[in-house]
C-alpha cells in the first residue's frame, strides 16, 4: 500500500483516532502522577520541618532553628499550588477518552486540606 492508500482507507483513519485518544488518555494519567508527585513533594518539605524540631532544644537560637522549619512549610504550601496550576493547565489542552479525570474541585480540594494541614503544622512548631 502506498501512503495514498491509507489515507483514503477508513479503517487507517479510525486507528490513528483510537491511538491519539489513548495517547490523550495516557497523558491525562501522567498529569495525575505528576500532581501526586508535586503533593508528596510538598508533604516531604513538611516532613523536614518537622524533623528540624529535633534541633530546636539543641540550638541556643530556637527562634532560627523554627524560622527554618517555617520556611519549608511555606515551601510546601507554594509545591501544593504549583500543582493545581500545572494540573489545570494540562487538564484544559486535553480531551479524556476512556481515562476520567480527576475533577479540578478534587484537586483544589487536596491542596485546600493539605495547605491547612501545613500552616498548622508551622504554628505547632512555632510556639513548641
Amino acid at each position: 500500500m502506498t501512503k495514498t492508500d491509507l489515507s483514503d482507507n477508513p479503517d487507517a483513519d479510525e486507528m490513528a483516532e483510537t491511538r491519539t485518544a489513548w495517547a490523550e488518555d495516557r497523558t491525562v494519567l501522567a498529569n495525575e502522577r505528576t500532581f501526586a508527585g508535586w503533593m508528596r513533594t510538598g508533604m516531604a518539605c513538611i516532613a523536614l520541618a518537622l524533623g528540624l524540631k529535633a534541633i530546636f532544644r539543641e540550638t541556643d537560637y530556637p527562634l532560627i532553628a523554627k524560622s527554618v522549619a517555617e520556611v519549608f512549610i511555606v515551601v510546601a504550601i507554594l509545591i501544593f499550588w504549583a500543582a493545581v496550576v500545572k494540573s489545570r493547565k494540562a487538564q484544559a489542552r486535553m480531551e479524556d477518552h476512556d481515562v476520567e479525570a480527576q475533577s479540578h474541585q478534587r484537586m483544589t480540594t487536596l491542596a485546600s486540606i493539605l495547605t491547612f494541614g501545613a500552616v498548622a503544622t508551622g504554628v505547632l512548631l512555632w510556639f513548641l
